[in-house]
């Protein structure tokens, strides 16, 4: 079967609880309404990530259409999966470019140049792998190790929003409210208004403040004549990268946390579909690695596959390749949309903090949720101890000096985690 010969199934499949596979496909128009929903669902986060860093989310989301392109070349349309901004890069992107948390990011020539060395790195492990297998990985990152590393993600950022976007009682305030809004959207709503808990929260929330704000002048009103005079259709404004060995050093390492991610992902949906994808995972790190420095190229965030996308193929059993074809090409085509770019520089800076402490949050439970899965025995001294530390390394930013390079909390966790496990799971 060539890359694009999907076998066409109908959609009365579906109404008898079937399951469209990795190399099938609904008709058509079902095919592109999928498309749309994922793009949908990757959406929150796609954008998220590069405002915190203070990138362009227009250049974010165009290069994740074009990723995703990508990663269905290199793995010959077999591993569903859509590729989106990747939060691992917000820690260390902030360390290499003294980012403040508002507005374009200055120094953001830097960080690009590390973006791409990390896809370089995560270019060459999966061409390891691809010659040698996966057992390594698996063997110097147990669960206990990639639940440490994917919680410490999140905890490392935890004091971004809290310390540096609320400048005032009232953007406390509006902080609480945000995640609460989230919180009631994903306990009290269902469907796809659920799954999209985030960006519908994140809506409530920046409709409140505006009632409090330019309505009852309560705080900093919102300023509307940036999206009002900005064009429907534009190319977005491409950043060239500028290599830099401390940047590239500081970021490079998250090639092992997006090994992790890409990972546990090919994992999850060979656990969904009953088929083992296994042999595609050098591929697939290849291909994510390659979509990486690309993006990197052009002024837009790492890469990873996304979870989001892998919960609505678990809804919705329809596994099928080619609805990541369309997702990509719509992300493409609103890339080049300037008056999109506009409507997000329009939500408040303490309505994406407290969305940022939901998303953050949730990607610190994520790493619990790993050992929860796998059954990691805490009743092992060694399982206990190499979590207890990278938690703390990567929560309280533990940083290490080399000359002039500094290895700050997350990096300082990853390889902490890697190799005490190593040093300790050693038989005596």
């Amino acid at each position: 079967m060539g890359m694009l010969d999907w076998t066409e199934r109908s959609a009365e499949v579906l109404q008898q609880g079937g399951v469209i596979g990795p190399d099938e496909r609904l008709p058509w128009p079902q095919t592109a309404v999928m498309g749309v929903q994922h793009v949908i669902a990757m959406f929150g986060a796609t954008v998220l990530a590069p405002i915190l860093m203070g990138f362009d989310p227009n250049i974010a989301i165009l290069m994740s259409g074009i990723g995703t392109l990508i990663f269905f070349v290199v793995t010959g349309g077999k591993v569903p999966s859509y590729l989106g901004s990747s939060f691992a890069f917000i820690g260390v992107v902030i360390a290499a470019t003294a980012y403040a948390g508002k507005g374009p990011n200055a120094n953001i020539g830097v960080a690009l140049g590390g973006i791409i060395a990390c896809g370089l790195l995560y270019t060459l492990i999966g061409v390891l792998v691809q010659v040698i297998g996966t057992g390594w990985i698996e063997r110097w990152m147990p669960p206990v190790v990639t639940g440490a590393v994917v919680a410490v993600i999140g905890l490392n950022l935890a004091s971004i929003p809290v310390k540096n976007m609320a400048a005032s009682n009232f953007d406390s305030w509006m902080q609480l409210v945000t995640f609460v809004s989230v919180g009631l959207v994903a306990v009290l709503t269902r469907g796809m208004v659920q799954r999209l808990l985030i960006l519908v929260g994140l809506i409530v929330a920046t409709i409140i403040y505006a009632v409090l704000t330019n309505g009852l002048g309560l705080g900093k009103p919102m300023d509307l004549s940036g999206l009002i005079n900005a064009a429907w259709f534009g190319a977005p404004a491409f950043t060239a990268p500028v290599f830099t060995g401390n940047a590239m050093l500081l970021i490079a390492p998250v090639a092992i946390i997006l090994v992790a991610e890409n990972l546990g992902h090919i994992k999850a949906v060979t656990a969904m579909t009953g088929k083992n994808l296994d042999i595609y995972m050098g591929r697939a790190f290849i291909g994510d690695g390659i979509a990486t420095m690309v993006s990197g190229s052009a002024g837009g965030t790492g890469v990873t596959t996304y979870a989001e996308n892998i919960g609505v193929m678990a809804a919705t059993k329809i596994y099928s390749t080619a609805v990541f074809l369309v997702a990509a090409l719509i992300a493409v085509l609103l890339g080049f949309s300037p008056k999109f770019g506009a409507v997000i520089q329009v939500i408040p800076l303490p309505v994406m903090g407290g969305v940022s402490i939901v998303v953050f949050g949730l990607i610190a439970v994520a790493g619990a949720k790993i050992w929860v899965d796998n059954q990691v025995d805490f009743s092992q001294n060694k399982n206990l101890i190499v979590a207890a530390i990278t938690l703390v390394l990567g929560t309280g930013d533990f940083t290490l000096k080399f000359g002039q390079f500094a290895l700050g909390g997350i990096g300082t966790a990853t390889f902490g985690a890697i190799l005490l496990y190593a040093l300790l799971n050693r038989k005596p």
